[in-house]
C-alpha cells in the first residue's frame, strides 16, 4: 500500500516559480522506480487534468501542451521515491490543486491521458496571482 504526500504549493505572482515535491512511501524504492508517477491538477469547477508524468517502465516523460517548456518533472536519482515538478513562468491559469499519483501499469503517454491511478496524494494548492 503506497502513500503519497505533496508539498511545495503556495501563493506566487505571475511569472514566478514553484517546485512541488511528491514523497512516496509504503513500498520498495525499486517499485517506485518502475511505476508511473503523474502530476494532475484540478482547478475550481473543472475536472482533473494530467499535467505531466513519468511513465512506468522506461520512465519517459510527458507534458500537457499548456505546460510544455515551463514545467519539468523529475525523479530523485538517489532515492527513487521522490518526484518533483518544477514550475516556471506561472500564470493565473495554473491555479489549481495539484495531486501526485502512482500506478504500476501506465506505460507511455497513457500516464498523461489516463487518470486511473491506483494511489493519490492529498493535493497541494497552487495559487498564481496576476
Amino acid at each position: 500500500q503506497a502513500q503519497l504526500g505533496e508539498s511545495g504549493g503556495g501563493l506566487v505572482q505571475a511569472g514566478g516559480s514553484l517546485n512541488l515535491s511528491c514523497a512516496a512511501s509504503g513500498s520498495s524504492s525499486r517499485t517506485f522506480s518502475v511505476s508511473a508517477i503523474g502530476w494532475v491538477r484540478q482547478a475550481p469547477g473543472k475536472e482533473r487534468v494530467g499535467v505531466s508524468c513519468i511513465s512506468a517502465g522506461p520512465g519517459s516523460t510527458y507534458y500537457a501542451d499548456s505546460v510544455k517548456g515551463r514545467f519539468t518533472i523529475s525523479r530523485d536519482g538517489d532515492k527513487n521515491s521522490t518526484v518533483y515538478l518544477q514550475m516556471n513562468n506561472l500564470n493565473a491559469e495554473d491555479t489549481a490543486v495539484y495531486y501526485c499519483a502512482l500506478d504500476r501499469g501506465l506505460y507511455g503517454s497513457t500516464c498523461l491521458r489516463n487518470l486511473r491511478y491506483d494511489y493519490w496524494g492529498q493535493g497541494t494548492q497552487v495559487t498564481v496571482s496576476s
